[in-house]
């Protein structure tokens, strides 16, 4: 069994958890408060360019070249990826976002991969915010009601075939990373996406929520 099919496994309920999420519901329906959606994307561009950091520095952990050269190109397309679909929406923004409790934990978890643990588990704790916006942009692109939603540039990006292509080789590369990686190395890979994956829900909670510092 590819080490993908069971990491997707153990996040099945929390992928459920997230298509149940009343922000994406309302994304899906084109329903979601303006205000709610701005602080998403603002907080967003914060965590793109740590992930854009973090994939550039597991580049340079990486043995094989053509892994090498993928995870360069996926950190130049985030910050491409993060300019076109910010300034689409937030053009007239012109506030200083500070980091949420959630947007600097989950930054603050991919950079401790990164320094601390292995290179195979940094690149199973960047992956799931591919696959999962990947499936999530999917599942909206196919559920959805509304033709004239005013975030279908952000559900067109994450549904589209080029991201598509992105997401299937960074799984790929994760499952030969781990086809050379021991028992223990492949659990710690899991417990990195697992952990990851969390993330990902906390993240669109604290959007819904437009968490702030209580002190």
């Amino acid at each position: 069994m590819k080490w993908s099919v069971e990491a997707w496994r153990r996040i099945e309920g929390i992928y459920t958890q997230i298509l149940e999420h009343p922000f994406i519901n309302d994304l899906m329906s084109g329903e979601l408060e303006r205000e709610k959606f701005n602080f998403y994307l603002q907080q967003d561009s914060l965590y793109l360019a740590e992930f854009g950091k973090v994939l550039a520095g597991i580049a340079g952990k990486l043995e094989d070249s053509e892994h090498r050269k993928a995870f360069l190109d996926f950190a130049s397309d985030t910050v491409s990826v993060e300019q076109a679909v910010h300034q689409f929406y937030l053009s007239d923004q012109k506030k200083k976002t500070t980091a949420s409790p959630s947007c600097l934990l989950y930054t603050s978890f991919i950079h401790k991969q990164l320094a601390a643990a292995s290179v195979l588990e940094a690149a199973a704790a960047v992956l799931p915010c591919f696959w999962i916006y990947k499936k999530v942009g999917d599942y909206i692109l196919a559920n959805q009601s509304k033709e004239d939603n005013p975030y279908q540039n952000w559900i067109d990006t994450y549904g589209g075939e080029e991201f598509a292509q992105a997401v299937e080789k960074a799984i790929s590369i994760c499952d030969k990373l781990a086809v050379q990686a021991s028992i223990e190395k492949r659990k710690k890979m899991w417990d990195a996406f697992v952990k990851a994956s969390k993330m990902e829900w906390i993240f669109w909670d604290s959007a819904y929520k437009k968490e702030g510092w209580p002190v």
